[in-house]
């Protein structure tokens, strides 16, 4: 594997300045000896070089310049066109969710937004991810939502669910099946909703 590579951008969405916080009885501090980043991880799995390109300059710049459609079954491929099909909720451990998303040659850029249901602010960004997937998903953007809901509880799972069914997100959703609290540690965040861009 090369050595640690950026991702293309890292961008942390709260409305007007505002997140939601992590549990208060998780650590956020990182201890000695700790693991990279998520983000150098799959940085680190999903490409050798990458220049840092800002966010905004995404649509306009870079994407529209690609007119040519992602080829093959990549974790970002719509599983159906809008208002048709399930959305799927597919549970995942951290280190499955870093492979799974690596893994995708066909996508030029990934999108990863961490949300969850009991977080006003995510809710109202997702209507944007969604956009996102509609507007880019054939340009070379994967769209990849990695809930935070608690795993443990029913009604959280099943409120994810329902909201992604809502939502018509027909991309890849993950819901991360690990304590409360690993998923902020683990992105090295202290508040969501937050979105990356790799490329």
């Amino acid at each position: 594997m090369p050595v640690m590579a950026r991702p293309i951008s890292l961008a942390l969405l709260a409305l007007a300045g505002f997140g939601c916080d992590q549990p208060a009885e998780v650590p956020t501090s990182p201890t000695a000896g700790a693991e990279p980043s998520a983000g150098a991880m799959l940085a680190e799995r999903k490409a050798e070089s990458v220049k840092p390109v800002p966010a905004a300059n995404l649509p306009a710049d870079v994407l529209q310049r690609d007119s040519q459609p992602a080829k093959g079954g990549g974790v970002g491929k719509p599983v159906a066109s809008e208002g048709e099909g399930d959305v799927k909720l597919e549970k995942v451990n951290f280190d499955e969710f870093l492979s799974r998303i690596a893994a995708d040659k066909a996508a030029k850029y990934t999108m990863v937004d961490a949300w969850a249901t009991w977080c006003g602010p995510c809710k109202e960004n997702f209507p944007h991810v969604v956009e996102m997937h509609k507007k880019y998903g054939d340009k070379g953007l994967a769209v990849v939502s990695l809930s935070f809901d608690d795993p443990a509880v029913a009604k959280q799972v099943s409120d994810a669910r329902q909201f992604l069914a809502e939502k018509k997100a027909v991309f890849t959703n993950f819901l991360l099946d690990e304590e409360q609290g690993v998923g902020f540690e683990k992105l090295d965040i202290n508040s969501i909703p937050a979105v990356f861009l790799y490329g």
